[in-house]
């Protein structure tokens, strides 16, 4: 079973790569965003593999929890950031 949890995580370290070229080459803001999106979300599984390959899964949920609560905060943060730049007659600021 190590076995196994090791080469899936070894897979899934080189697939979390694969987003990080629309990250880098992105043309758009939003292709970036979504790239990263990508490797957040690849990353909360990796970390939740290696808490059951501690044998300390509990811990490691919990900071799957805060890692994909941080993600979707910035998204939303970025998200209406980038709205607001666009559309800035529509803001009453």
């Amino acid at each position: 079973m190590n076995t196994f949890l090791l080469v899936a995580a070894t897979v899934l370290m080189v697939v979390i790569i694969i987003p990080l070229v629309r990250v880098w080459k992105g043309p758009t803001v939003f292709d970036r965003l979504l790239g990263a999106n990508a490797m957040a979300t690849k990353t909360i599984v990796l970390i939740a593999m290696i808490g059951y390959f501690y044998d300390r899964i509990g811990m490691f949920i919990d900071i799957t929890l805060a890692y994909a609560a941080l993600g979707f905060i910035s998204s939303l943060a970025l998200a209406k950031y980038m709205t607001a730049e666009a559309h800035p007659e529509e803001n009453d600021d």
